[in-house]
């Protein structure tokens, strides 16, 4: 009899506990369906009103978050673009960016032995075609992809293709200033006989062919560039790393002869050392292809597969209909810019010690609206009269930069990142407001 009763209790417990579970869910989702927690998310014009009220809203909590975590005493390096930004972006896409190579994968030095770049991986090169395409920075027709580690190689890849190897003097090399501070030093470091740094275009006036550098979006001051010297036997390289949307309004779609684009600026996956030149014409990239060759024997295969899928998953997000989704990789990097760049005009605003470029808005025909340029990198000057060495000031209060000099102008400036991590940015905009204090 006992042992009956315990079995009864035991079931009757059973019994009510679920029946209690049950009347508890039950009332959860009555509850939530009166508040609306379990209603069907409506798509119209008010998500599209909203779409930049969160995405802002987004990047408030992710800069607050981070302020006050580091002590004043942190040495906060923004000398290098390191764009390690956009890490929570690929954090939230998961393992859609994944890729595995098995062992016997990627074997061989030769891609595709019928391309004229023996070393570019179809896939990759597939990718880098739609993503333009999409974006509608760049005309892709009757162009040549090569592919090349990083936009540093394909950069001496492209002076070593335009200069004339039987010339009796070597080819000079010009920027207009503030040019990119790698290029007098790319430029003059092999000691080649082939070409040589000729310093800025606007003072250059030496006859004969020249190669000029233009940087647009320009780094390090953010604005958009022309060729400057216009003459006979001029031969212009354009260095778009920063045509995106993120960064400038894409007006219309670049059409050069020879445009260079890397990954690093475009995704942020700087570590994957991949970018690629758009060639109009065949014998140049062909030399461009021999430099490779002679120089790294090709570009690592599991590089560009990477590179691919990053591309690919990027594009997907970008594409008609699936930017609906909230996931656009430009949408939400554009508004994490635009945040940024409105923190940090705050911050120097707060004072007058420092000052910053004034842009003019243009309107973006990748986003379908006017926007302001917002660059990866500021270009900041030390309005006071007491310092005339800006990079040396700010690394007395622990902040590292780049000055003017690297960059062919005054040491009155100094180019910092825009692109690192919240923490570094925050902590940053702490010490300019306290440096104004």
């Amino acid at each position: 009899m006992a042992k009956f009763l315990s079995i009864f209790t035991m079931r009757n417990l059973l019994v009510l506990s679920l029946a209690l579970n049950l009347s508890l869910i039950m009332r959860v989702f009555f509850d939530g369906e009166k508040q609306g927690f379990f209603s069907v998310e409506q798509r119209g014009p008010s998500m599209a009103e909203d779409k930049e009220a969160h995405a802002t809203q987004r990047t408030l909590l992710s800069v607050s978050s981070s302020s006050g975590q580091e002590g004043m005493e942190k040495v906060i390096n923004l000398d290098h673009g390191d764009p390690t930004m956009y890490e929570k972006y690929w954090m939230m896409m998961g393992e859609r960016t994944t890729v595995v190579i098995p062992g016997w994968h990627s074997m061989s030095y030769f891609s595709d032995v019928k391309n004229l770049c023996w070393f570019l991986e179809p896939e990759f090169a597939k990718q880098v075609f739609r993503l333009h395409r999409a974006v509608g920075n760049a005309v892709t027709e009757g162009r040549h992809i090569v592919v090349g580690t990083g936009s540093s190689q394909l950069i001496l890849a492209a002076l070593f293709a335009l200069s004339p190897k039987d010339g009796s003097e070597p080819m000079s090399v010009v920027s207009t200033a503030p040019y990119y501070s790698s290029y007098p030093v790319m430029s003059n470091h092999l000691k080649s006989g082939l070409y040589v740094w000729a310093g800025d275009a606007r003072s250059f006036n030496k006859e004969g062919p020249y190669i000029e550098l233009v940087t647009s979006p320009n780094n390090p001051d953010g604005f958009v560039r022309h060729s400057m010297v216009n003459r006979t036997g001029g031969i212009l390289v354009h260095d778009l790393a920063y045509y995106w949307p993120q960064y400038t309004p894409i007006s219309s779609p670049a059409d050069h002869d020879l445009t260079l684009f890397t990954v690093s600026k475009a995704t942020g996956h700087a570590g994957t050392r991949i970018g690629w030149a758009l060639v109009k014409d065949a014998e140049v990239a062909k030399k461009m292809v021999k430099f490779i060759e002679l120089n790294t024997i090709g570009v690592s295969r599991d590089s560009q597969l990477r590179a691919a899928k990053i591309l690919e998953v990027m594009t997907n997000t970008t594409e008609i209909g699936s930017s609906d989704s909230g996931e656009s990789f430009f949408e939400i990097s554009y508004h994490l810019m635009a945040e940024r760049w409105r923190l940090l005009q705050a911050a120097v605003n707060n004072g007058s010690m420092f000052s910053l470029p004034d842009f003019a808005p243009g309107f973006c025909h990748f986003l379908q609206q006017e926007t302001h340029p917002q660059p990866a990198f500021a270009w900041l000057k030390c309005e006071d009269d007491a310092v005339e060495d800006c990079e040396s000031f700010l690394r007395g209060h622990k902040i590292l930069t780049r000055g003017g000099r690297s960059f062919g102008v005054s040491p009155k400036y100094v180019r910092i990142s825009m692109l690192d991590r919240d923490i570094n940015f925050s902590l940053f905009l702490k010490r300019l407001s306290i440096i104004q204090s």
